[in-house]
């Protein structure tokens, strides 16, 4: 495994992101079904992977492994120290999905938001209609706080972008994370 661990669940540990990631990076981000419900509509580069991953300091972005093989991706971002307050994203690899994977990395990054950045309360925006991301805020405890109408174009249409914001009293750590 190139990065080093960071967090370690049942199956999912989290690690840092390395160069040798970047291929992994590039050829997932410019998968169809990962861009185009985070709002991305250009093709990454290898260039622009360099850049993402080098961009990577503005926040926490780490890579979600099972059997030391990256499946996904999770961060943080636009956090506001002042306020308390990051966003939290994730993705999952299409092969690997369904098997919560998305979830446990998800937590494992929520108890680090919490426990050691201090952070007060994450925020999650997901497009209506991605039943996976919702399940995965659903389990963790995020509450729907709102929706932008019409706000990303998706699949050729104008979708919602629905927001979940989750404050760290109500969340409820998994026991068996070992972070």
């Amino acid at each position: 495994m190139p990065g080093h661990a960071f967090y370690g669940g049942d199956t999912v540990t989290l690690r840092t992101v390395e160069p040798e990631d970047d291929d992994f990076l590039a050829r997932h981000r410019n998968d169809p079904s990962i861009r185009r419900p985070n709002g991305e509509y250009d093709p990454m580069t290898g260039a622009d992977v360099v850049d993402y991953r080098e961009s990577a300091e503005d926040g926490v972005t780490l890579l979600a492994c099972v059997a030391e093989r990256p499946v996904g991706l999770v961060f943080l971002f636009d956090e506001r120290p002042r306020a308390g307050i990051a966003e939290l994203g994730y993705w999952i690899v299409p092969d690997e999905r369904r098997q919560g994977y998305a979830t446990e990395a998800a937590r494992l990054l929520c108890a680090h938001a919490f426990r050691e950045r201090a952070l007060r309360k994450l925020v999650a925006h997901v497009v209506a209609g991605n039943d996976g991301s919702l399940a995965v805020l659903d389990t963790l405890g995020f509450t729907e706080e709102g929706c932008h109408r019409r706000e990303l174009f998706v699949d050729g249409a104008y979708r919602d972008l629905r927001r979940f914001g989750l404050f760290a009293e109500a969340f409820d750590a998994d026991p068996h994370e070992t972070g």
